[in-house]
Order: C-alpha cells, then structure tokens, then sequence
C-alpha cells in the first residue's frame, strides 16, 4: 500500500463522555407503525435487513467514537437476532425532564439519541440516530441488555413500548458480553410479523452488510453466527487496512498495474479517505460511501474525486511533456478505464444531506471542493514521489483516450448512417407495433431458425424479436469501439434505441422487458453469459431496473396421447412421469436441445405466453462479488477459472 499523504500519528483522546445529559428528544414513536415505510424503506425482506443493519451499525457508531473493538451478531433458532457491541454501554441515568432513564427515551422515543448535540456521536450511520427505537416499534418485542459501571442493566419492550422497568441484572448473567469489557450493549428483538411480510433473516445478504462495514471500518472484529436449525455457519471479518483492503479485492485476478493508493486527511469536522488503483481490464468499479452509508448513487463526494483524478493526471502529464499546453488531452471518461476506487467520506451526522429518502446520493455542496482539494493534493503528491507508477497510470488513461477518439470515430460513422439515432432500426429486427416502452418486450433470440420460429409464434403487438447470430463478442476483453464494430452487439444496441457509453440516454429504452432466450444447452448458455456480460459491464442500468430477464423454455415434452405437458426441470420431469404413470400407455419423452425442435405454437404457449411461460430476472444482489465472478469467468486470467472449473467439475450436469 502506497501512501499519498504522510499520516501523522494521531493525537490520544479521552473517549467523550456519553451520559444522560447528551440525549435529546424530538417525538413519539407514533409514525412509525403507522408508515414503517417511511422510516426503513420498504416492509419487505430489504426492510427486515434494514432493521437489523440499523442496530448493526450502533455498534459500528461506538466503534467510529473511539469505543467498540467487537461487534458480535446472531440469528437465533427462535428467528430473532441478536447485536452485541463492546462500546459505551447505552447510558441508563434518568432524565430529569421525563423522570426516565435515558435508554428508555432512546428505545421509545423517535429522534431520542446522542447523535444530534454532536459531542456524544461525531460521525454515526444510522436512520439519523432514530434506528433503535424504530426497530423498536417494528419488532413485536424487544430485549436489551446494557453494560456499565461493572453492572448490567435490563428492559424489554414490545412494539415501542416498554413492558417492564429498567432493572439491574445480577452479574452472573453476563454470559453474553465480552468479559474483557465492562461496557457494552446487547440488543435481542423479533421483527414483527404485521410490519413485515417476512421475518426470516437472510445469512448472505447480512454478510455481505457487514464485510463492507470491516472494510470502512480499520481494527473492528465483526463475529456474525447462523445459530439457526439446519443453517448453522459462521463468519468472521476483522481488515487492518480498511478500504486499501476493499480496492485490493476489487482488483483481485485483474493484474493490477501498480500497489494501491491511499489518500487520508481532515479538514475540520469532515475527513475523507480515498483509496484507488487501476488494472489491466477495461471497467470502472468506484464504490462512495458517507459514514457507514453506502451511496450508491454517488453525490458530490465522488464528483469532487472524479474530477481531482482528471486534473492531476492531466497535470502531471503537462509536466513531464506527455501532453500538449494548449488544454486537457484527458477527459474524466479516459480516467475511469481500468479503475478501481473507494471514497470514504466521514462528517458530522446532522450536517449530512441526503438526495432521496434512500440514502443513495450525497447532496452536500460543500464537500465536493473539499473532496477536490484533498485528492489533488495527494494524487500530485504521490505522483512526484512515484514517477514510475504515475507513468504507468499515464500509459494507462493515454490508451483509454486513444480508444475514446476510436470509438467515437466509429460512432460518427454510424451516425452519419442514422443507426444509433433509431431512424434506420437492424433488418433483422422483428418490432412490435406498440410504441410504449412499459409494455413492450425484446426478445433476444439465439439463432436465425429459433428467431423464426419465435417471429412466428410472437404476439405482435408487444413482443419484438431480434436474432443473434453465433457467439458474440466477450465484451469484458473489449473497449466500447470494437463493441460498436461488431454487427450483433451494434444491432441490440440499435434496437434498445438508449445509446451506449457516454451517449447514453436511459429514458430512451425502446422495452422494458428484455428477454435473453438462448437454447439450453451449453452453447446456448454461453451466449447467454455472454450477453450477461455485455449488459452489466455497458448497461447495467437496465439490470439495476429490473428490465434484464432470461427466458426458460422446457427441457421435455411428455405425452401420452392427447395429454401433452412440458417440463422445465428433471425433478418436474418426474412428478409429470409419475402423474402420468396412472394408465397402460406409452409415454414418449422428448428432450429438447434447442428452440429450434418446437414449432410456433409449441414456442408460445411454453415460453412466451405471459399466462404461462417462466422468467428469471437478472438482479445485483451482492455488486463486489457479481464483479469477481464476471472477471474470473470472462477475464484474460486463466488460473482463477482452471480453478473455480476444477472445483466445481464435480456439479456440472453433462448433456450426453
């Protein structure tokens, strides 16, 4: 790990005092039951997590104060969890004003916290410091134990209220802290099952959650246990270097072209880290965070990153005569080839300004010259006290730009043919004769005799059918001019009428639903991995809203007799059979191998009939890890795929 700004070693602070005299209240608890969705996003499983991420991130908040070294967290049998921090410890004094102790405001009361005077809580991540009485009021009870003063103080609530009075333990019954730790909070709730549509906690989505918090987070163990029947497991998370660690996972197998880069400063009460370092491939992977807060959709933070990357490199170019005086040969676009990065931005909690109830986008003015100025400074640093990396970097972005001008001389020359305009749609493309994107389908179909026979079978109005002939180009190995060059990529880009790299318009998609219909068999899903690839390194805004689908058309025909039925899996294969086995007749078993082997009819009723057919929708569950498995599978580094092959040979359902 490179460093780009010299770190001083940090001056040791007492750990601000937290006690009753920090907790302010705003309102009840009311709201909440009333619009759950307003105050956790959604009442579905992504809101059941949000639940638990929110007292998740209590514990992050200590750790973030100087406190908490260990965050401990359990899904217990009985399908409640269970977050333990070795923090502080909630402070249980009374209120003077509500003659009731402090965790009972904090536990019942809506936007009672430490986390708005800004003395007790300098950063935190939570709903704004409302998340544990929110959880509160969406659970139907709640358990919470506190550790302070070599003590252990106790209440339950139920759906926000308290049912009994705040009581000390005997410390005999401290078996669930850390004995190394006389503080900390342990916090036991069931969601409920009026609020949420599901109560069962998923183990992935949840480790995920807290890996990227490891990664925010330098030096906090975080222990999460699956106690629940039949999914016993375990992890564990604990990065000394932070988000350097991120990016280095980032770039794993994607030869990285120099050794991280970390920039780290504080300008009064806003701190930003910022780690990058580029690779070999061709794709952009910048994750931004606030706090603890993912921002998915960036803000000024990551504008302000974006554009100090663009003119330090343009400058330090100038300097060393790579590039002419008479303006910038880089351009933001060139930079972002090959890049991996973080953006860690940490600032008082009742100063951040959110663009959305999501949380998703930083709107923060201020912070983009901060993060600016910041960046510059340490990338030019960096720059001149490694010479030999910047000029790889250099190399780097110089080759990007070249492909830019390419790409865009291609374009032009498409252009100048009123293909990408959608004044001239492919030849080959069957369109439906419905003009609202909502309600229309592409279809894209492996092969010119299945694409007939789809064509065929189609319901015209709003379904439209494009072929795609043989194996397409692996456009993970391929910058955006020689994805314009191949006809079958040009022509789904055509069709969908949005446009592609920096001429992208969303809000033209010609359909909302685009279907991958592909044989199934292994050159058919080839060609549909390989179309995968193209939407999520090109478009992966049409994956993010949920317009991507691939098709399932049935592996057999069954039928004895009049009685025709389809199956789409073995195991439903062999219901059918026994179903089926009632009578004295032959029953004849077809396998299919390709879309080809149905007739129209045959097409529509199993495959494209609404009524009927079955689609699998392609969703980003986990970004890092769809990112790692793209590059092992479709990436120029052979050993990672001989191995994930040699693995899993084992699983593979071979076709004979």
């Amino acid at each position: 790990m490179l460093m780009a700004i010299k770190k001083t070693a940090p001056k040791v602070q007492k750990t601000p005092e937290y006690s009753a005299k920090h907790i302010q209240v705003l309102e009840g608890l009311e709201p909440v039951r009333k619009r759950p969705a307003m105050y956790i996003g959604s009442t579905d499983i992504i809101g059941l997590h949000e639940s638990l991420r929110e007292i998740i991130d209590n514990g992050v908040d200590e750790a973030l104060a100087g406190s908490a070294k260990n965050v401990w967290i359990t899904l217990n049998n009985d399908g409640t969890a269970t977050v333990i921090d070795d923090g502080r410890g909630i402070p249980i004094d009374i209120m003077p004003s509500y003659k009731k102790s402090a965790l009972e405001i904090v536990m019942t009361k809506l936007h009672a916290g430490g986390k708005f005077g800004g003395s007790a809580y300098k950063i935190s991540g939570g709903l704004h410091g409302v998340g544990a009485s929110v959880v509160n009021a969406l659970s139907e009870w709640m358990k919470v134990e506190v550790k302070r003063n070599n003590k252990i103080y106790f209440q339950e609530y139920s759906r926000g209220i308290a049912k009994t009075p705040l009581k000390e333990i005997k410390a005999d019954d401290e078996t669930s802290f850390n004995p190394g730790s006389s503080t900390g909070t342990k916090v036991t709730f069931l969601p409920d099952k009026e609020i949420f549509s599901t109560i069962v906690f998923d183990f992935e989505a949840i480790k995920k959650a807290i890996r990227e918090r490891a990664y925010l987070v330098p030096k906090l163990y975080f222990h999460f246990k699956d106690l629940r029947e039949g999914q016993e497991k375990e992890v564990n998370y604990y990065f000394e270097g932070g988000i350097t660690s991120l990016v280095e996972k980032l770039n794993e197998n994607k030869g990285p072209l120099h050794e991280a880069i970390f920039i780290q400063k504080r300008e009064d009460d806003i701190e930003l880290e910022a780690s990058l370092q580029y690779n070999n491939g061709y794709v952009e992977n910048v994750q931004s965070y606030v706090n603890v807060i993912n921002t998915v959709n960036g803000g000024t933070h990551l504008t302000g990153f974006r554009m100090a990357l663009t003119r330090a490199i343009n400058d330090y170019g100038k300097k060393i005569g790579s590039f002419k005086d008479d303006g910038d040969y880089i351009t933001g676009d060139d930079t972002k080839e090959g890049l991996s990065a973080v953006v860690f931005v940490k600032m008082p909690q009742d100063k951040i300004q959110f663009e959305g109830q999501t949380k998703g986008k930083l709107g923060n003015s201020e912070i983009q010259p901060i993060v600016q100025a910041i960046t510059k400074e340490g990338l030019s640093v960096f720059f001149e006290e490694n010479p030999g990396e910047a000029r790889k970097i250099l190399e780097k972005v110089y080759l990007a730009a070249k492909a830019r001008l390419a790409a865009k001389a291609a374009k032009e020359a498409i252009l100048r043919k009123g293909a990408l305009e959608g004044s001239s749609l492919p030849g080959k493309l069957a369109d439906c004769q419905e003009k609202d994107p909502s309600v229309s389908e592409l279809y894209l179909v492996e092969g010119d005799s299945a694409a007939g026979t789809a064509k065929g079978g189609r319901d015209r109005k709003y379904q439209a059918i494009l072929p795609i002939g043989g194996k397409i180009l692996n456009t993970e190995r391929a910058r955006l001019d020689k994805i314009i060059e191949h006809d079958e990529l040009k022509n789904v880009i055509i069709a969908l009428g949005m446009g592609i790299g920096e001429t992208i318009k969303f809000e033209k998609l010609r359909y909302h639903r685009v279907i991958i219909m592909t044989d199934a068999d292994v050159d058919g899903e080839h060609i549909e991995t390989l179309l995968l690839t193209f939407f999520y390194r090109h478009l992966p805004q049409i994956i993010k809203e949920g317009y991507l689908y691939i098709a399932q058309p049935p592996l057999y025909k069954l039928n004895r007799g009049k009685d025709i039925r389809y199956a789409y899996s073995d195991e439903e294969k062999e219901t059918i059979l026994m179903e089926m086995k009632s009578g004295n007749a032959v029953i004849n078993i077809q396998r299919y191998k390709g879309l080809g082997e149905m007739n129209k009819d045959q097409l529509w009723d199993t495959t494209m009939n609404p009524a009927n057919r079955i689609l699998k929708q392609v969703t980003i569950e986990d970004a890092e890890e769809t990112d790692s498995v793209f590059t092992m599978l479709m990436g120029d580094e052979v050993p990672p795929r001989k191995q994930f092959i040699q693995s899993n040979a084992t699983q593979a359902n071979l076709d004979i």
